[in-house]
């Protein structure tokens, strides 16, 4: 049994209510549109609740996709073995309460989920340290943690400065922005004086994973997750991720769900100015010879317009934003009518710059790691790698190939790389970086490489804070929703995604009349957190 649940408990580690739900009937009236713009978790999240209350909902995607970070798509490799290749490995920490419940609604049981055994965090300096088997809940967690950890021994801890450690132990969701904010994690992880193998494998492996150099990233943002992953929820570092890949396990299934209720999914078609539905057409996407066209996704009276690349406008009652960072951006500066009747809204939006690049690159070897390799670890301290994933020993598809072949497929990380490098240059790298580590990874030939690099994940920059736009934009009938928009409780990364969709669902269903969807959260305030 695990004793540090009921000790928890006691001390109010536990899921607590961020929205009850309810407050009406359970369904909209007849009639009442939405648009979402994006088909992430966000937009599908806020799609799903929609679709369920009666909401006629259309979900417009940029890319051939679904899934934003979290898409797969099929591709075809030189032997002609099909594979589906992914945006990049997630782990489903298991108080993402509220991306679970979307997820149970194509699999009330959570049956694609396998737990991920172990959290270790390998190095080059110091050996493989494991996390993943810490007690669940705070504070039995960490003091396992004190006691167990070799980089950070209890004489350890007489030279640290006790003073700067307790903001990780009090997480506010008001005060610890108000005093940290404008400092960068780098700086607060100064201030404690860990030895430096402490601040290596227990803080900057944590900091990288969140697409933010600790050097550029708030030191209130890296509190705040702290709180969210250790130290504020019952069900500890343990994590699940998919047996199949995202499109068939997750993306598929959810769009067939809300299709059968009735809602619509339209890839290919990227949103490229939104207005207020009142105004007259500003926008020619296509040059001089392009007509817009009316899309007939709601009443000529409704309250939003969305103008799409190919010329199509469609109009709706109410409207959700779910992209990233750099598409919002761009949506607004194609988007005047918008930023005229919100300045305040668009200079929040503005603020939303991208983190650095990440790189992602999936090798199929010809030959298989040692058998006792973990199927994901954290990097430490290597220029470029930040994790590993087996994936022929997580994913079904990938197995399938490992068995005919007696190869590998291992998927590699760079959170925040260096910018400007191409992204083979970056698998290189990576690999070369982890048969550092792992000595067999040098000598396996690549049969196949797949290797990209983008900036699509939010910067969390110091100061910016007050700035971040939030669900509701102050214009009736307009909502937010991602990884990059504010909360006033603990989220991060997917769960993030997910609680911001439902969010903007319940505004909008509240606007109608109708119930909204109840939301969840982790303690909102840390163990020596004054109320």
């Amino acid at each position: 049994m695990d004793l540090s649940r009921p000790v928890g408990r006691l001390l109010g580690v536990r899921r607590e209510t961020v929205d009850p739900g309810g407050g009406g009937p359970a369904r909209v009236p007849a009639g009442v549109t939405a648009l979402v713009v994006g088909a992430g978790i966000a937009g599908m999240s806020a799609a799903t609740v929609l679709a369920e209350r009666g909401v006629r909902v259309t979900v417009l995607e940029a890319g051939r996709h679904l899934g934003g970070r979290l898409a797969a798509w099929p591709d075809t490799l030189t032997d002609g073995t099909g594979q589906a290749v992914e945006h990049g490995f997630h782990a489903f920490f298991r108080q993402y309460y509220n991306w679970r419940s979307i997820l149970r609604r194509i699999d009330p049981r959570l049956r694609f989920l396998r737990p991920v055994p172990g959290y270790p965090v390998l190095s080059a300096a110091w050996p493989a340290e494991e996390f993943g088997r810490l007690p669940a809940a705070a504070p039995v967690n960490l003091l396992a943690l004190l006691a167990g950890s070799p980089s950070l021994r209890l004489r350890d801890l007489r030279g640290m400065d006790r003073r700067a450690a307790l903001p990780l132990l009090g997480y506010h969701p008001d005060r610890t922005y108000a005093d940290l904010d404008r400092r960068t994690a780098a700086e607060l992880l100064d201030s404690l004086r860990l030895p430096d193998r402490g601040r290596a494998m227990l803080f900057e492996v944590f900091a990288h994973s969140f697409f933010n150099h600790e050097a550029d990233m708030s030191a209130a943002e890296l509190v705040a997750n702290f709180h969210f992953y250790l130290l504020g929820n019952p069900e500890g570092l343990a994590f699940d991720a998919p047996d199949r890949d995202y499109g068939t396990a997750i993306w598929r299934p959810l769009r067939a769900y809300l299709e059968r209720l009735g809602g619509s999914v339209r890839t290919g078609r990227r949103a490229v100015a939104v207005e207020p539905a009142g105004r007259a057409a500003t926008v020619d996407p296509g040059g001089a010879d392009a007509v817009a066209r009316a899309a007939g996704d709601g009443p000529a009276e409704a309250g939003w317009r969305v103008v799409t690349a190919d010329g199509t406008v469609h109009t709706a009652h109410h409207l959700v934003l779910a992209v990233d960072p750099p598409a919002l951006v761009a949506l607004l500066a194609g988007s005047p009518a918008l930023a005229a009747a919100a300045p305040a809204l668009a200079a929040r939006i503005r603020t939303l710059t991208p983190g650095p690049p990440y790189a992602v690159a999936r090798l199929w070897l010809g030959g298989d790691v040692a058998p006792d390799r973990p199927v994901f670890s954290g990097v430490s301290r290597q220029a470029t790698l930040d994790s590993v994933t087996l994936y022929h020993r997580l994913e079904r598809q990938a197995a399938a190939w490992a068995r005919r072949t007696g190869g590998a497929v291992v998927e590699l990380h760079a959170y925040a790389c260096e910018p400007g490098l191409p992204a083979t240059a970056l698998a290189d790298r990576m690999r070369a970086e982890l048969a550092g580590l792992w000595p067999e990874v040098g000598r396996l030939p690549v049969v196949e490489a797949r290797a990209r690099v983008e900036a699509r994940a939010p910067s969390f920059r110091p100061g910016a804070h007050p700035d971040r736009p939030a669900v509701d934009t102050g214009l009736p009938g307009l909502y937010l929703a991602g990884d990059g928009i504010r909360t006033d409780f603990p989220s991060a990364l997917m769960e993030r995604s997910a609680a911001t969709g439902i969010l903007a669902a319940n505004h909008i269903l509240r606007h109608e009349g109708a119930a909204a969807e109840p939301i969840h959260s982790v303690r909102r305030h840390g163990l020596l957190a004054r109320r």
